[in-house]
């Protein structure tokens, strides 16, 4: 059902939107080519996943999701594929918990399927077979990192002498 908005209520309301989606760094290597063309054997894929976020202003967030993917051949680097995505995204009207969440969950899930286009394309050009980035569960990752978030806090609560005198 939709809501209306009714002149003042209005002006609490969350907001989200995309100011803008973009390729902030991209690189793509074949270090040993043109001999890893004739290269047999299983190749190895390892896939790296980095996610930053700034403020750029008040309610105007930038997240940027980094991709690393490395195909090797046993010891032999095949190719080498860096993408970082990012997007300007403007976020009001959320508390600090479901901001949070918003930056590390929906904002991620909004770059990715840019991200997967842009490693896809980099690998065929290259003159590889088709690679294709299989989904993330952003909200999955969002939850390990609290936990691990909570237990650090933990940690160093507990390392704290009793009373918290020092």
């Amino acid at each position: 059902m939709a809501e209306q908005n009714n002149g003042a209520a209005g002006a609490d309301q969350a907001q989200f939107t995309i100011q803008k989606i973009y390729v902030k760094d991209v690189s793509f290597e074949v270090p040993n080519s043109p001999h890893v063309f004739n290269e047999q054997g299983q190749p190895n894929l390892e896939l790296n996943l980095n996610q930053k976020v700034a403020r750029i202003a008040e309610g105007l967030f930038e997240v940027a999701l980094g991709i690393t993917l490395t195909c090797k051949i046993e010891d032999k680097t095949i190719y080498l594929a860096e993408v970082e995505q990012a997007g300007l995204f403007g976020l009001s009207g959320f508390d600090e918990r479901t901001l949070d969440m918003m930056l590390g969950t929906y904002c991620p899930n909004v770059l990715f399927p840019y991200v997967r286009q842009t490693i896809s394309e980099l690998v065929v050009q290259g003159g590889f077979p088709p690679f294709y980035l299989q989904p993330i569960n952003f909200e999955g990752l969002y939850a390990e990192g609290l936990r691990r978030r909570a237990e650090q806090a933990q940690a160093q609560a507990a390392q704290l002498p009793e009373g918290g005198n020092a």
